[in-house]
């Protein structure tokens, strides 16, 4: 049995903190996390829309300045023209700029209007008049100016009386003597810019050019049209990466969950936990760790059911015989056969006391060496020590035993990391079982060596020696082969007890035939030698 692994009992700020669970996604399904963080990716992505606005900001700036450069070198060109060429000259430029110029004196009065000299160089339209496409492309501006917080630039309605203090621009140059630029809405949405000067043409005038900028209008529609087209693609993408990624990770784990579940619950007696195997990501691993874990406790659930069957077989012989050997006390009449019901008795309660004690031992070992501080322990000092008390105990009893030999290694060769305790169980366990299949006067030889990274404890016997295929089983609980003669002085639990110390050592036991080829068998122990230890660590 493998030595199970322990969760530590004390507190891991590290890792508690680790485990604390995020306070904004509390109650929100892995789903949900997924695709809320992908969204706000794309959230940072439509943020294109305030550039934007930036943009359109840059455009009308230029265009102003480009009117401005304009109007200085219009104000030169009238300058040099004579008074003759100067309609002409302002026909060319508007045509030219697509623009509208209109002339006014100190006194605000309208002196000149290209409108009124030729054909308009741009007309605004009626917003009634135009289609739903161009209603919903306002929509959406007046909605994405809002969203990024836009300025809310007055809407412009031609002046019923067309003079300078009509105009707030026009009344702020005259009154500074600066040329100033004004943006507003024309009634489609679209900007019309306003920009003055004054002139000096035979009186001085202040000088009026507007301007409708469509395609500024156009150029920001059509990069927000491509910026949406763009977002959307993205966030349709990204949503169904997102239900894929989800799909791919939330699917297992709620296999995983529901196969939790069933195994908790306890109503399958084989509940399959999904491995799967094509998967090397870390719900591979985990699910591979989840089906492993589940087959273990299975494997430890019925070791524990089928440990208190066999504890229960094991009892009712010895309790059995008591009871028959106190019933017949009652029956008998001679002393001779009282004293050897008696004898019965004690006997059978001495087999009930060594059944418990191994009983106990066997259940509580896994857990006491999960808690059990090990340290270095020479194996061949350990061996001699037991067999010196062994050999003591032996001279008084007059009963013709086995011999004993152990080739003693050299001191410090034979260095294990271990409970010493529990180790010396091991030895006496394998010990007592070479002992009890060894016929009267028989030998064992028991030898410690250092081989590598491992120390090997052989024990040998001159028994029958032990079948192939029984091999494992002896391990096994309450194995049932008992040697002739042995019947009740062994409770079948020390192999199966020394196979989970040996373990818990990180070792390996199993029986072999003798290596010199004569009748018998081999126990072999093999232990990692303690400098091999302190290297892994």
């Amino acid at each position: 049995m493998a030595r199970d692994i322990v969760l530590p009992t004390k507190a891991d700020p590290v890792r508690d903190a680790e485990d604390q669970p995020l306070v904004w996604s509390a109650r929100w399904s892995l789903t949900t996390r997924i695709l809320a963080v992908n969204i706000v990716a794309i959230a940072l992505l439509a943020g294109g829309f305030f550039y934007l606005d930036t943009y359109r900001s840059r455009l009308v700036d230029t265009r102003v300045e480009v009117m401005k450069d304009q109007l200085a070198m219009l104000d030169e060109a009238l300058e040099a023209a004579r008074p003759d060429q100067r309609t002409h000259l302002i026909g060319e430029f508007t045509r030219t700029t697509e623009s509208r110029l209109r002339f006014y004196d100190r006194a605000g009065r309208r002196l000149y209007d290209s409108f009124e000299h030729g054909p308009p160089t741009y007309t605004l339209r009626d917003p009634d008049l135009q289609p739903w496409k161009r209603d919903a492309a306002r929509a959406m501006d007046r909605g994405i100016d809002w969203i990024v917080g836009a300025p809310n630039y007055p809407d412009f309605e031609e002046p019923r009386l067309d003079r300078g203090a009509s105009w707030p621009e026009v009344a702020e140059t005259m009154r500074s003597g600066h040329g100033t630029t004004r943006f507003r809405y024309a009634p489609e949405r679209t900007p019309l810019l306003t920009a003055t000067r004054i002139v000096d043409l035979d009186t001085p005038q202040v000088m009026l050019m507007t301007l409708n900028a469509r395609d500024i209008t156009r150029t920001v529609r059509a990069e927000r049209f491509r910026l949406a087209i763009v977002v959307a693609l993205v966030l349709m993408t990204s949503v169904l990466l997102s239900l894929f990624l989800a799909r791919t990770i939330v699917r297992p784990l709620r296999k995983l969950a529901r196969a939790a579940v069933r195994v908790r619950l306890g109503r399958a007696r084989e509940v399959v936990v999904p491995r799967l195997p094509s998967r090397r990501d870390e719900i591979g691993t985990l699910a591979r760790a989840l089906s492993d874990m589940s087959q273990a406790l299975r494997e430890r659930i019925d070791a524990g059911e089928h440990f208190a069957a066999d504890v229960t077989h094991e009892l009712k012989n010895p309790i059995a015989s008591v009871r028959s050997a106190i019933e017949g006390l009652g029956r008998v009449q001679s002393d001779e056969q009282r004293a050897q019901l008696l004898a019965i008795a004690d006997e059978d309660v001495r087999r009930l006391d060594r059944l418990v004690t191994d009983i106990s031992d066997a259940s509580r070992i896994d857990a006491q060496l999960s808690r059990t501080s090990f340290e270095a322990i020479d194996i061949g000092l350990m061996i001699e020590s037991m067999l010196a008390a062994r050999a003591a105990r032996a001279e008084s009893n007059a009963t013709v035993l086995p011999r004993i030999a152990f080739a003693r290694p050299r001191k410090g060769t034979t260095l294990v990391k271990g409970d010493g305790h529990r180790l010396e169980r091991v030895i006496d366990n394998v010990v007592d079982n070479a002992i009890s299949f060894s016929p009267d006067g028989g030998l064992v030889c028991v030898r410690a060596t250092r081989l590598g990274n491992e120390v090997h404890i052989g024990v040998d016997d001159d028994g029958p020696g032990i079948e192939p295929a029984q091999r494992e089983a002896i391990f096994r609980r309450f194995h049932s082969e008992r040697p002739e003669g042995a019947f009740g002085r062994h409770s079948g639990l020390g192999l199966a007890i020394a196979r989970t110390i040996v373990e818990g050592h990180n070792g390996h036991i199993a029986a072999r035939d003798r290596d010199d080829g004569q009748p018998g068998a081999s126990m072999l122990i093999t232990l990692p030698a303690a400098d091999a230890v302190d290297a892994d660590s």
